[in-house]
């Protein structure tokens, strides 16, 4: 396999990359495409009725479902701009990517991992407020807050991958760039350029930490208030429906911290490809699937809304068949 590159003035500039993926036999391959094309299937299925049953019922126009609606469309963003292409090299011998479109994966992905990050620790905000602040809930989280808060949680990851591309994308690459991993990521980005990087590693450090310590400070800020109201509750059955409210949105914060934590928020001299190959399949695959369920499962609200999104949607034909007759 031939690495195209270009000679600009004494540099030979890298037009393409390798994507090394998962080295394995063709059978296993072959199993995998068709596990993670069932997966990404279900993951868009899974958002697309969230969002489909919010707007559709009326009841769930409020701030919660409003910010459910904003991670369901994330998520469904974020899969695909790692999942098609995975899927084509699962199936092909020629696993290279263009340097444009290395770095435009890696742009879409950095601001949605951002993002995510950015409006879980808000959702934790509107449980904050909707706990432990009930009687003013609607007149804090009012529509154009909530608004504006989602608006500046896709700013904020926007301006975060500007930053860190900015840094990225001109370094130089050359010789046969092979990045260990099945989609361009940062770490094994920054592993094969052809000078110092450490400039770009340390940009990146900071604002890895910046991007995941404060949103997380921010939860755990959230919810160590939401805990201490909820144990001031005099009824066991009170305690039960207060804690319901957030029990979900605490184990997709709980999976998406702990699964990226780990890639993320540490030096790239302790990257261990392999482990982290691995640990990434959890939040850019697994997560992403799990988090619909894990939404529909325990809140009653959005189970029934679906279940009129897909009744009503069912009854269109016979309704329609019925009235042409």
């Amino acid at each position: 396999m031939v690495t195209k590159v270009l000679e600009v003035g004494n540099h030979t500039v890298t037009t393409h990359f390798i994507l090394l993926g998962f080295p394995t036999r063709p059978a296993f391959q072959l199993l995998l495409f068709f596990a993670f094309l069932v997966i990404y299937l279900l993951t868009l299925l899974e958002n697309f009725l969230i969002i489909l049953a919010i707007r559709s019922d009326g009841q769930l126009h409020r701030p919660m479902y409003f910010f459910l609606s904003n991670l369901s469309f994330l998520e469904m963003c974020y899969v695909t701009v790692i999942s098609p292409k995975m899927l084509g090299d699962l199936l092909s011998l020629s696993k290279t990517i263009s340097f444009n479109g290395c770095m435009t994966q890696l742009y879409f992905f950095v601001t949605f991992v951002c993002t995510e990050y950015i409006l879980l620790a808000v959702m934790a905000f509107d449980r904050y407020v909707a706990i432990c602040n009930p009687l003013r809930y609607p007149v804090i989280m009012t529509s154009p807050l909530c608004g504006a808060l989602a608006g500046g949680c896709w700013s904020c990851g926007l301006v975060t991958a500007a930053v860190k591309m900015g840094f990225i994308a001109r370094l130089h690459y050359c010789g046969t760039p092979r990045i260990n991993h099945y989609f361009c990521d940062i770490a094994p980005l920054l592993s094969v350029p052809c000078e110092d990087s450490s400039q770009a590693e340390l940009v990146d450090f900071l604002l890895a930490l910046t991007v995941i310590a404060l949103p997380l400070c921010a939860v755990v800020a959230s919810y160590t208030t939401i805990l201490t109201a909820i144990l001031g509750i005099p009824s066991a059955q009170g305690r039960r429906k207060a804690f319901s409210t957030c029990a979900s949105h605490l184990t997709v914060v709980i999976l998406f911290y702990s699964t990226t934590l780990v890639t993320y928020a540490r030096p790239k001299h302790m990257y261990a490809y392999s482990s982290s190959k691995a640990v990434s399949v959890l939040y850019t695959v697994l997560v992403p699937l799990l988090n619909p369920i894990i939404y529909c499962l325990r809140n009653r609200e959005v189970k029934a809304a679906l279940k009129k999104t897909m009744l009503c949607k069912g009854s269109e034909p016979r309704e329609n068949g019925a009235s042409s007759n």
